[in-house]
């Protein structure tokens, strides 16, 4: 085993002995606090260890088991999260077993475990978090290298220029190679001469290298693949720079795809017939929820709208409109009318941020999102969910198809009432923003899952409650 090999060994090896450590403490906390909130009394010294100590163990296998403690894992922080999460659960899961038959005579309160494991996952997140964020035992900044200072590793420079753009890395620096377009590529960043032939092993262990990103403009007989093969052989992480992007930026880089990268990579999972019925069952279920807590909110806003007109046009509260849907199928929108009844009188137009034809009622219904509501009603009739990219007008879709590449390929999945790339990316209605929220869509599409799901839904709940939305 080589001097950093044994050194990550020993990184990995520390961590989980702090963070079972974390765990044990969490537990003994837990107990004193539950005895004394609830006067219970407090099982043997032994058998309280015997109980700490098992589930201590159960949870960091666990986390063994799901990758937590690999020296070379490329995660982000949500991943992280999502990992701590089920090596709890894992735990929780198992302890609850033995708890009801083989450790059945260790009397314990009946809330002790489930506010433990509750408490753990918070406290396994801060101290990881910490951990990453200063860089304590060399993790959170992985060191990387670009091969590429070219026009494709450009996009680097221009997406990621903020220090926070870079939390999870450390960047030495781009290594130019022929068929590089120089005059469009890299300009502000460190460029490293170093000839990517059989010294650049040397180079890769001498400077700790972690991860090297493929990002050179012309691939075909420029790349050395023996190097690089044997690099991979050796533990070093080789990315393609559209992989590295949809893992650091969240978003999927749309004018450099190409088709292979779509074949081959993780993702875009197909649908079929029962994740397509509990995905409804489950969307339906939270819309009745949402509607039981609004609807007073929703009657009100009707009443305000309807008075606010007070031209006598008699024009309708709400406002439907024809969108394109799951596979290109066309539906109705339906929404609180929040611009004046003759708004597209000259025909559709792209809404912009200050657009004059939004009523004062209007501009608050946006703000806080209360426009949206009605779509409960398309939520119900199985045309939209809960998260998914927005649906966007047929008029609108046909433009955007023949001008940005794969854009009908956000219609593989259902439309929305929030979406990623309502998060991530600030209003706007042109066909250049049309293209930015198309890499956040297409993301989401690749990676759709019920934990993105619910962290969405959680963002969206703060966009909402502090009018941060449109």
């Amino acid at each position: 085993m080589s001097f950093v090999n044994r050194k990550e060994v020993r990184r990995s090896n520390i961590l989980m002995i702090l963070e079972a450590s974390v765990v044990a403490y969490i537990l003994y906390l837990t107990l004193g606090i539950v005895s004394e909130i609830t006067g219970s009394s407090t099982p043997q010294v032994g058998d309280v260890s015997l109980y700490i100590g098992l589930f201590t163990f159960l949870v960091i296998v666990s986390a063994l088991s799901v990758g937590l403690y690999e020296s070379k894992l490329r995660e982000t922080f949500r991943g992280i999260i999502r990992r701590i999460f089920v090596s709890v659960a894992l735990g929780y899961f198992v302890m609850e077993i033995l708890g009801n038959t083989v450790l059945g005579y260790i009397d314990l309160h009946q809330y002790f475990l489930p506010i433990a494991a509750g408490l753990c996952i918070v406290a396994l997140v801060i101290f990881r978090y910490f951990i990453n964020r200063l860089g304590l035992l060399g993790l959170g900044q992985t060191k990387i290298v670009v091969i590429g200072a070219g026009e494709r590793a450009s996009i680097i420079e221009k997406r990621m220029r903020r220090e926070v753009d870079r939390f999870g890395f450390e960047l030495l620096g781009f290594i130019p190679i022929p068929g590089d377009n120089r005059e469009e590529g890299i300009q502000n960043e460190k460029l490293v001469h170093v000839k990517v032939d059989e010294n650049f092993r040397n180079f890769i262990t001498d400077n700790d290298i972690d991860e090297v990103v493929i990002a050179c403009d012309q691939r075909r007989g420029t790349l050395p693949v023996e190097i690089l093969f044997d690099c991979r052989l050796r533990g070093v992480e080789v990315t393609d720079l559209l992989d590295f992007m949809e893992r650091e930026t969240g978003q999927i880089v749309v004018n450099l795809m190409y088709p292979s990268w779509v074949i081959y990579s993780n993702g875009f999972n197909s649908q079929n017939y029962l994740r397509d019925a509990l995905d409804y069952g489950m969307n339906s279920l939270l819309a009745f929820i949402v509607l039981m807590f609004t609807w007073p909110f929703m009657l009100l806003t009707a009443l305000i709208i309807y008075f606010e007109d007070n031209n006598g046009t008699k024009a309708s509260v709400f406002y439907k409109q024809e969108r394109v849907g799951l596979n290109g199928k066309l539906f109705n929108i339906i929404k609180f009318r929040s611009m004046r009844p003759d708004a597209e009188k000259d025909g559709a137009k792209w809404a912009t941020t200050n657009d004059d034809r939004v009523t004062k009622v209007g501009q608050f219904i946006r703000k806080y999102r209360i426009d949206e509501l009605p779509q409960l009603l398309n939520v119900f009739r199985g045309e939209m969910s809960f998260i998914g990219p927005r649906p966007e007008r047929p008029q609108f879709v046909e433009q955007l198809i023949r001008e940005i590449p794969y854009y009908n390929q956000r219609h593989n999945v259902k439309p929305g009432l929030a979406g990623w790339a309502q998060l991530n990316y600030p209003y706007g209605a042109s066909v250049e923003d049309s293209m930015e929220k198309l890499k956040f869509d297409l993301y989401y599409v690749k990676h759709q899952s019920l934990m993105l799901d619910i962290l969405i839904l959680i963002r969206t709940v703060e966009v909402v409650l502090f009018g941060k939305g449109r």
